[in-house]
């Protein structure tokens, strides 16, 4: 048998925040491989909205050369002497964080994802200065524990998307107790919104659907969706006020005018309205008045990427139920067209990206 070629550390790259479509192929340093580290030669990666407000600097400022992607499939061809549950020639994943402290309350109590000390998989440091970069490339390098096999049912380039926009869905869905006998609302039916729907009625809720007019009313129901509502129609709330068990809000924009109080009113007592859309940092939620919430002791947070453990969990429900997401399947040297789609609003529902710079045999 050959001898495993090294692997090279290419990505698609901005280097110019004003053209910020405009990626080429740039070499760059990968993670300094420790002894719990995982190398991978990516196959797939998907789209995330995270990208394209990175890149545009909706979120602050980047680290040049900067290679984005942060839901990457591929082959493993390297482990540190003491990984223990993952082996070179396994297909895994890597989703939107590659590192935490692993020592303090929330990694120790499986909430890694909310370490205050955690390292994102792109446009972050690591302690040594290394700059994180993502999937848009030829490879990466993680922590174990940011590694996740994926199932033997499930393919590649449906797994991708679900290691950012599955978790950031499934992971409030866990938590907060959806299945037989609930009612779940899903607002906005983009790339999380329709993962949301698909993950919802897989674990046994009853599921509606709020999206801006009925363009997309017939492909949600063909997701699972039991109940469409167009949220421009007048009132549309009157009728659901009292409702909902779960609220996932995956909106990460709330046109000028618009208020969530009318959500805040469809919640059952004690309900859950958990935002996971994430807008760019001078956009903010609408104001709410303490009443919104008083009068039905309805409950509003937030959610945050999901834990190895959630990720475990929703790529096995996946493979179980046969859960394949909407995707577009693209060559990576057309990211920039994926992602000036996304700009547009022209995906249904969520790119991915095969990997092309060096190809990787099955």
């Amino acid at each position: 048998m050959s001898a495993q070629k090294e692997l090279e550390f290419k990505g698609y790259a901005m280097t110019d925040p004003s053209a910020w479509s405009n990626l080429t192929v740039t070499p760059f340093q990968p993670k300094n491989f420790g002894p719990e580290d995982v190398e991978i030669a990516i196959t797939h990666c998907g789209v995330c909205g995270s990208d394209l407000h990175t890149l545009t600097g909706g979120w602050g400022k980047s680290h040049l050369p900067l290679v984005v992607g942060h839901e990457i499939v591929g082959k493993v061809t390297r482990v540190g002497e003491k990984v223990k549950d993952i082996k070179p020639g396994d297909r895994v994943g890597v989703g939107a964080q590659v590192g935490s402290c692993l020592k303090c309350r929330a990694c120790n109590e499986n909430y890694e994802n909310y370490c205050p000390q955690m390292i994102h998989t792109y446009n972050h440091e690591y302690p040594d200065g290394v700059i994180t970069q993502g999937g848009y490339s030829t490879g990466i390098r993680a922590h174990e524990r940011f590694v996740f096999p994926i199932p033997d049912k499930l393919e590649s380039r449906y797994a991708a998307s679900m290691l950012c926009a599955g978790v950031t869905v499934f992971s409030p869905l866990k938590a907060y107790g959806c299945g037989p006998g609930k009612k779940v609302g899903v607002i906005g039916i983009g790339g999380l919104g329709h993962y949301a729907v698909l993950f919802a009625k897989a674990m046994g809720a009853e599921v509606w659907a709020f999206t801006r007019g009925t363009a997309k009313a017939e492909d949600v129901k063909k997701m699972g969706a039991d109940h469409v509502v167009d949220t421009t129609v007048d009132g549309y709330w009157k009728d659901l006020q009292m409702t909902f068990d779960i609220l996932i809000s995956t909106v990460d924009h709330f046109p000028p005018g618009v208020s969530i109080r009318e959500f805040l009113s469809m919640l059952y007592v004690h309900g859950k309205f958990i935002s996971v859309g994430l807008p760019d940092v001078d956009q903010p939620l609408p104001a709410i008045h303490p009443f919104d919430v008083t009068m039905n002791g309805s409950l509003l947070g937030g959610s945050h990427i999901g834990s190895k453990e959630d990720m475990m969990e929703m790529l096995k429900l996946a493979a179980d139920k046969g859960i394949k997401p909407w995707i577009e399947e693209l060559p990576m040297k057309e990211a920039g067209k994926a992602l000036e789609g996304l700009k547009a609003g022209k995906v249904r529902y969520r790119y991915v990206l095969k990997q092309d710079i060096a190809p990787v045999e099955a």
